[in-house]
């Protein structure tokens, strides 16, 4: 028996040292392609596409022909580009955003500019006082104060005219209202006000306002409804009576009928048709655990189905027999394993521009001719990422310690076994709240796979996806049951054998950041070590710094974070707790998890005794930019993770 277990200490002891003396080449997910989002013209003459720079996004438009840039547009250091739309044939509308750091979602600023795709007539149309829009930008049109603006219908029968919605920034709960905007000289007419605070609208085919939806201080939304431009608005519907949410998603092609996403007191969201002049309503699709992910359009902008996240991609259609279905079918055929998204189309439908992508391919676009049925290809999202090295990732599912039933996705290293038990990174996702881990290409999953890990990735209670019911049984779980699901999904882990129990650490950013030193808090036992990348670990400055702008903000925080026991569900107050060792990254900019949390984590870890390592960038922001400051910390986190766990080192 003694030798038998010294043969097997040995054998594990030899598997930890050949893995350790592997190398990962981190330069593929470090680097990110060229460009990102791309759309065609009307004629197709001209694709406008993102363009990543150093510490920005630039919009570019590039002639078809020959491939050739003929404009460009970008904003200063953590500018971004929100949205784009070709408004007609040669003129291209762009939203832009800022983002201060690689984990932030952006965050539009409300500035309008537009462009020719020859690179004459750039203005800054709507915009703060200081235009950020490039050198030569013209200022017109530019509202007093702080004016925030957003594209809602490029009107499609007006090559001059677009409406935009509006709203005072400097209101702590601004009224929106919608305007006429000439996208040539920047004039502007008033179309209507909106009925509620915060809103989005929705138009018709004629392009006339017909629905509003926006929420009150209590973060409740409201939905109202007007027949015309001419009509006075009607309340439709009211979540803080029904307890639940509804969305318009457009009209049918009569204009006879709307859709709506409505949600429910349990299970997932539905898509429902609401005939509007009898208020039938049929619900059109529901899948039985997952809310609808992509809305999918006709050329008119019909809605016409709607895809889930549910493992794979999966899109389904009001009329699986029409012309929008056979196509998407023709194309999954085309593009097997993978999920195909038709992005952007010509005026006349004859050309469109594909993006294809899957859990191992950060995606590519495709631009496809209708009449020929051939794909040519554009660009890839991440050029040096090579699909067949990568892991793939299956959904998984299991029951917490309550019964909630819980999904996620365990992605194993490429010619992985799952008979014996490997190394394994917990991943959680940050957010928390309606945020969620999908089953498409993530960079983390497959540098960690790359370096020998199973990763495992949960949408613990407060994910989105899986109906507000799913969502709102994490409010106010901080550290609580929204923390035993990802002890639960652990153990879940060692009991399917496909984690080494000695030999996982949990690996988070932002909120996951918190989960992951809040896991070593409160399963001293579980974790061999955890990682803290732009994380948040003192919930009373959280509280306090998120809850002292408008009142909205401030319900926020009480509905959803809370205000019991604020101390003993942070993990910079339980560092006594604490016995594994600890890596903490995080960036001097970041306003979305100040350096001040990381630092006070660390000062709690030093004086308990825990080992503790730090990566500080005094000029990056929510997640690092450049991509000298990704390597530094990828090399960091793989030979950190090497130490305790076994894996691949980075070269």
């Amino acid at each position: 028996m003694m030798t038998r277990h010294l043969g097997m200490r040995l054998l594990w002891l030899l598997c930890i040292s050949s893995a350790s003396m592997a190398q990962v080449d981190v330069s593929p997910f470090v680097t990110y392609g060229t460009y990102g989002a791309i759309k065609i013209s009307p004629t197709g003459e001209f694709y406008a596409t993102t363009v990543h720079l150093v510490d920005r996004t630039a919009l570019v438009i590039i002639r078809r022909s020959d491939m050739q840039m003929t404009a460009r547009v970008s904003g200063v250091a953590h500018s971004d580009v929100a949205d784009f739309r070709w408004v007609n044939d040669e003129r291209v509308v762009v939203s832009m955003a800022e983002k201060f750091g690689s984990l932030d979602q952006p965050l539009a600023t409300g500035e309008l500019h537009a462009m020719n795709a020859d690179g004459s007539g750039g203005q800054l149309l709507v915009g703060h006082s200081d235009p950020k829009l490039g050198p030569g930008a013209q200022r017109i049109g530019v509202l007093d104060g702080y004016s925030f603006a957003h594209l809602v219908d490029d009107l499609a029968d007006d090559a001059r005219g677009v409406l935009i919605g509006l709203a005072e920034l400097g209101n702590a709960t601004p009224w929106t209202r919608i305007e006429r905007l000439d996208v040539y000289n920047g004039r502007r007419r008033l179309v209507t006000r909106a009925p509620i605070q915060r809103a989005r609208f929705v138009t018709d085919s004629e392009g006339s306002v017909r629905f509003a939806r926006g929420f009150a201080n209590d973060n409740t939304s409201k939905l109202y409804y007007r027949e015309g431009n001419a009509a006075q608005w009607r309340l439709l519907h009211d979540q803080a009576q029904s307890g639940h949410d509804e969305i318009p998603l457009g009209f049918s092609a009569d204009g006879k009928t709307v859709f709506l996403r409505v949600g429910h007191e349990a299970g997932p969201d539905s898509i429902v048709a609401l005939e509007l002049a009898s208020a039938k309503r049929s619900e059109v699709l529901r899948d039985a655990v997952v809310d609808p992910y992509e809305i999918q359009y006709d050329q008119n902008r019909v809605p016409v189905g709607a895809s889930f996240m549910r493992g794979q991609l999966r899109t389904v259609f009001f009329d699986e027999q029409g012309k929008p279905a056979k196509l998407q079918r023709m194309l999954e055929k085309a593009f097997p394993g993978s999920a195909v998204r038709i992005t952007s189309s010509t005026r006349d439908g004859s050309l469109s521009v594909l993006g294809v992508s899957s859990d191992r391919d950060a995606g590519a676009f495709y631009l496809f001719d209708h009449q020929s049925k051939a794909a040519h290809f554009i660009f890839n999202i991440r050029d040096g990422v090579d699909p067949a090295q990568m892991g793939t990732s299956k959904s998984i599912e299991f029951k917490a310690r309550d019964g909630l039933e819980l999904y996620g996705h365990l992605t194993l290293p490429k010619g992985a076994s799952d008979k014996a038990p490997l190394p394994m990174v917990l991943l959680p996702h940050g957010g928390p709240f309606g945020v969620f881990d999908d089953w498409e290409f993530d960079t983390d999953t497959q540098l960690l796979a790359r370096a020998g890990y199973a990763v495992l990735r949960v949408n613990f209670r407060g994910s989105g996806n899986f109906g507000h019911a799913f969502q709102l049984s994490g409010a106010r779980e901080w550290g609580g049951r929204m923390q035993d699901d990802l002890s639960d999904a652990t153990r879940w882990a060692i009991e399917q054998r496909i984690a080494d129990p000695k030999r996982i650490c949990i690996v988070g950013t932002s909120y996951g950041a918190y989960a992951a030193l809040m896991g070593l808090a409160r399963e001293p036992g579980l974790y061999r070590c955890a990682v803290g990348y732009a994380g948040v670990y003192d919930l009373p400055t959280l509280h306090k710094a998120d809850s002292r702008h408008a009142k909205w903000t401030r319900a926020w925080v009480e509905q959803w974070i809370g205000s019991d026991n604020l101390q003993s569900r942070s993990p910079n107050r339980l560092a006594d707790r604490i016995k594994a060792p600890v890596f903490l990254a995080a960036g001097g900019e970041d306003k979305t998890a100040p350096i001040q949390h990381s630092r006070m984590m660390e000062r709690a870890l030093l004086a308990a005794d825990v080992p503790v390592e730090t990566l500080y960038f005094d000029s990056e922001g929510h997640g690092f930019y450049t991509a000298e400051h990704r390597r530094a910390y990828y090399v960091k986190l793989l030979d950190f993770l090497s130490r305790y766990l076994g894996g691949a080192k980075a070269r």
